[in-house]
């Protein structure tokens, strides 16, 4: 960020993204605390007895890298924003909805998966919408919007899930984020 514009991340986050969409419950917290509220995250003993994750990876080292730390609310905010256009200008758009089918996001999205700059595009057989899906220990995430930003979808799982680490549970995700586009395309 300094380097391109002069400001250093954390400013570039709040003037560009934080208020401009009203994101008042989004942090970039530092070191290994997390902040309230937040989302536990879990995973499982051998035993199967649950351990509690949540501050196992300091989102507070992971820093620009996925150590934004946000309330479902915030983050359906943010999908319709950044998707919807409110945050760039036209160039920089049309340069991230330039699709690549050999790329998809991981864990992978619903439906058929397409790679852009920083956004992927996930067609299902509701509707496509555009976004992102992340993971680390304790948490699965899938946030994405239609084109024009008026319908999206959230869904945040507290415990890491994907085809590596749990692919039986994966395959059932996969479906409820597709499910999810479809209610989210419902009339």
């Amino acid at each position: 960020g300094a380097a391109a514009t002069g400001s250093d991340y954390e400013d570039l986050l709040e003037d560009r993204v934080l208020q401009p969409l009203g994101l008042q419950r989004t942090s970039l917290p530092r070191g290994v605390r997390l902040p309230r509220p937040r989302m536990s995250g879990y995973d499982r003993e051998p035993d199967g007895a649950p351990v509690d994750v949540t501050e196992l990876i300091a989102a507070g080292y992971a820093w620009a890298s996925g150590g934004v730390v946000s309330t479902p609310a915030d983050q359906n905010r943010f999908i319709r924003g950044y998707v919807g256009g409110s945050l760039f200008d036209r160039r920089t758009q049309t340069a991230q909805f330039a699709w690549r089918s050999d790329a998809t996001s991981e864990p992978p999205g619903p439906g058929a998966n397409d790679a852009g700059l920083a956004v992927f595009r996930y067609r299902t057989g509701c509707g496509t919408v555009y976004g992102h899906t992340g993971n680390t220990p304790g948490y699965t995430q899938f946030l994405a919007s239609s084109r024009d930003g008026r319908r999206s979808v959230v869904v945040a799982v507290n415990r890491q899930t994907t085809p590596d680490v749990a692919p039986a549970v994966f395959r059932k995700l996969r479906r409820v984020f597709a499910l999810a586009v479809c209610a989210a395309y419902a009339e």
